[in-house]
């Protein structure tokens, strides 16, 4: 039996955004390739999305957005990410985000933007090849 420890990823949703289905997805596509899942739940402050990261020892922050509110969420959760000391931890996003919003995202840390439609599978091997060893 492997006792190697399992890939922790956060789901959240921040902000008011009151749909989830696509996080839901991600989540159980994540879940079904071994790793461990804890979902937020509807409609997280930045703060309680890294206090909860903090908390549950995760690897990975998944932040999932249809809102529009990216631009000002976004940024937020990566500070908060730097001022706590756990800027080397593995950070996407998914959802509705304007094509040309996505260089600005990835300046700020978020390593990846997936949009509708992504296989599940290449966020997955995604996950997997970039979480910290």
């Amino acid at each position: 039996m492997s006792t190697e420890r399992k890939i922790r990823v956060l789901i959240a949703k921040p902000g008011l955004d009151s749909h989830d289905r696509g996080a839901k997805i991600v989540a159980r596509a994540l879940r079904d390739a071994g790793m461990e899942i804890i979902y937020t739940g509807l409609r997280q402050t930045p703060e309680q999305i890294v206090e909860t990261a903090l908390q549950e020892d995760v690897d990975v922050i998944g932040l999932s957005i249809l809102s529009g509110a990216h631009k000002v969420l976004f940024p937020k959760i990566m500070g908060l990410i730097k001022e706590k000391g756990i800027d080397d931890m593995l950070v996407f996003a998914g959802g509705i985000i304007p094509h040309e919003d996505i260089h600005d995202l990835k300046k700020i840390g978020i390593k990846e933007v997936f949009g509708p439609g992504t296989p599940t599978g290449v966020l997955v091997k995604f996950v997997q090849e970039n979480t910290r060893k």
